[in-house]
């Protein structure tokens, strides 16, 4: 699951535990992005988001003890240690090298990211490392609002059934309708630099990376 986790919230949580239950995942990797080429350049620093995700970790591993889900954790520098813009080609390429050719990766994300993934560097060829499973997103419908291209895209590698993503090392397309969750990294930071910074607590942001937000002073 990558993402630039400028912070890391409780709907990247949901995500993850909602997807790491469907799939039976065996390991779980959050991904901060090292330079995401697409995002605003007062981006927080790499090794801050880094801290950041790895404190949203330690709650993540609490809901997954709590719940009895299996799934390992872990917070990859992959992205951060690679010199220049963080495509997310290059890092499918990365993993696939790295858990090799048979085994199932799947990349987890939201349908906003899903329906601007024609904008991302080399796109279509995404599908050739990877699965990629979508979570709906309140005002991003996967039905009528996807665009031809996306619509193109997923014709022959789309599948309504999770256990097809399980089965297969890469090429399928899972949506999901079932997940809904309304925050997001840019409005938090919005709320943290506002008046409503004390009224943001752990519903929004995990307790382990508001209290680092909170001790090092960010997003004033």
């Amino acid at each position: 699951m990558g993402g630039t986790f400028d912070p890391p919230h409780l709907g990247h949580l949901k995500l993850a535990t909602h997807f790491a239950k469907l799939f039976q995942l065996d390991e779980l990797l959050l991904i901060p992005s090292g330079e995401p080429w697409q995002k605003d350049s007062r981006i927080t620093p790499a090794e801050i988001r880094y801290r950041l995700t790895e404190a949203a970790g330690i709650d993540l591993a609490r809901a997954f003890l709590y719940l009895k889900i299996s799934t390992r954790i872990g917070v990859d520098r992959i992205e951060i240690e690679r010199s220049g813009p963080s495509y997310a080609i290059d890092t499918a390429k990365a993993l696939r090298q790295r858990f090799g050719s048979t085994a199932s990766l799947i990349w987890l994300m939201g349908a906003d990211s899903f329906m601007q993934l024609p904008t991302w560097h080399c796109w279509e060829g995404i599908t050739d490392f990877v699965n990629l499973a979508v979570a709906s997103r309140p005002h991003c419908s996967l039905g009528s609002e996807l665009s031809i291209q996306i619509k193109k895209f997923l014709t022959s590698r789309q599948s309504n059934d999770a256990a097809a993503l399980e089965n297969t090392s890469f090429g399928r397309i899972y949506l999901d309708e079932t997940l809904s969750v309304d925050l997001s990294s840019t409005d938090l930071r919005k709320n943290l630099k506002s008046s409503f910074r004390a009224s943001i607590g752990p519903s929004q942001i995990p307790s382990h990376t508001l209290e680092i937000i909170t001790n090092l002073g960010l997003y004033k």
